[in-house]
């Protein structure tokens, strides 16, 4: 490939560079893609490729830390019932 001078970020991410991307192992980045939290992948010939744009865009959407507690309570309550 040929040099530039200009240097960039790939737009395309394998599994691997998706995962650390947003800060995660590979496993639950697959977890992640398999709820929705993280896109699908796009596929380029027999490539799996992550696109650096919606990684982007998925990460903004997850929840802070402290809203984190009350989505976790909500699914437990939806799941178990109230918790004693």
């Amino acid at each position: 490939m040929k040099s530039d001078a200009i240097s960039y970020p790939p737009r395309g991410l394998s599994r691997e560079e998706a995962a650390r991307y947003v800060g995660v192992g590979p496993t639950l980045f697959d977890e992640m893609v398999s709820d929705g939290r993280m896109p699908r992948p796009k596929l380029i010939n027999s490539r799996t490729i992550w696109d650096r744009v919606t990684l982007d865009i998925s990460f903004s959407s997850l929840p802070d830390k402290e809203s984190n507690l009350q989505t976790l309570l909500e699914r437990s309550m939806r799941n178990n019932g109230p918790i004693r």
